[in-house]
């Protein structure tokens, strides 16, 4: 149901999907960028199940109780409390050595506002769980979304294994571009 959800999306919108084969990054840390839209979170859902990817993303654990909550876990939330932000970090590491078939998405820049510099959660996540980033995009311009097929594998040293990831999505137009700040490091 949920790919047949997302194709029906895409062909309403008319997008497509650049689509690699999920297994060449699974597990990961999945990069959510550019995030400057709301409607960032529909498009990107939809692609992953047309792709078939065993993603899940972290939300506020209010969205996952509400009225609404049962979309959500569904759609792969899962709710955390971001009162303990530091605690989201190493249950995330956790839950990717426990479950080495997942795939987990991270907007880096944390909001749809702009920003000066990314957070760098997703990064302290890969490392820790020791798998590779992935780096999910979606372009506006070309109205695709896709994955890029090279992974990020961090090595420890976050501005060098930034570089790569920071050239790619200088490529890439996001919904609103004056809010997308782009800067990795």
């Amino acid at each position: 149901m949920k790919k047949a959800f997302g194709r029906l999306l895409f062909w309403v919108l008319g997008w497509k999907i650049k689509n690699p084969d999920p297994a060449s990054f699974t597990p990961s840390v999945m990069i959510a960028a550019p995030h400057t839209s709301n409607w960032d979170f529909p498009i990107a859902i939809g692609a992953f199940w047309v792709m078939g990817v065993p993603l899940r993303y972290f939300i506020k654990d209010s969205y996952t109780r509400g009225i609404f909550g049962w979309f959500f876990k569904w759609s792969g939330a899962i709710g955390v409390n971001r009162s303990h932000p530091g605690g989201l970090v190493e249950f995330a590491i956790e839950t990717l050595k426990q479950q080495r078939d997942l795939v987990v998405l991270v907007p880096a820049e944390g909001t749809r506002k702009r920003v000066d510099r990314w957070k760098t959660g997703f990064y302290r996540i890969a490392l820790g769980a020791n798998v590779p980033i992935a780096l999910g995009y979606l372009d506006y311009a070309k109205k695709e979304a896709g994955i890029r097929e090279a992974l990020v594998f961090p090595t420890g040293d976050y501005e060098l294994d930034m570089q790569p990831v920071e050239a790619f999505y200088a490529s890439v137009t996001a919904k609103h571009p004056a809010l997308y700040g782009g800067k990795v490091v």
